[in-house]
């Protein structure tokens, strides 16, 4: 079997990564969420809005035979997105790409690494030795309501 590679996104990946995003938020966060939440999640965002995240250069892809199964985003300090295609969700996929997003948190960073939960996530970093610090709410600020998510903290 093919292995899943890894790599830096790069220019023209926007589209696949909203793919991953809206796909995953409407499977697996579906049951932890009302449906006008699932459905304002994604606000104003567009593949052209995951271009600017892919041009700061923090982004790393999960392919597997030119599918992206999934993906991280950090900066120091904070793994600030993971998402993974529902199907490969439990597959271990995950855990490889929290580990390469804590990595790149803590380049230039020694305290803590940060994370904002969706409480359907909060077991996943919960295995990997996250704390829960604080419940709270976050509005991304293109569209959408406020949804419930946990603040977490992996000590350094």
């Amino acid at each position: 079997m093919e292995p899943v590679s890894l790599r830096p996104a790069q220019k023209g990946d926007g589209e696949a990564l909203f793919e991953v995003t809206r796909r995953s938020v409407a499977a697996l966060a579906r049951h932890h969420y009302t449906q006008e939440q699932i459905a304002g999640w994604m606000g104003d965002r567009t593949p052209d809005y995951c271009e600017t995240l892919i041009a700061q250069g923090q982004v790393v892809v999960a392919e597997f035979k030119g599918t992206i199964m999934g993906f991280v985003d950090s900066e120091p300090g904070e793994v600030t997105r993971l998402f993974l295609l529902p199907g490969v969700a439990g597959s271990g996929l995950g855990r490889k790409l929290l580990d390469i997003g804590i990595a790149n948190a803590r380049k230039g960073h020694s305290g803590p690494i940060k994370v904002e939960s969706t409480i359907n996530a909060e077991g996943f970093y919960r295995r990997h030795g996250f704390r829960t610090v604080k419940r709270g709410y976050f509005s991304h600020g293109l569209g959408g309501d406020p949804i419930e998510i946990i603040h977490m903290e992996l000590s350094p």
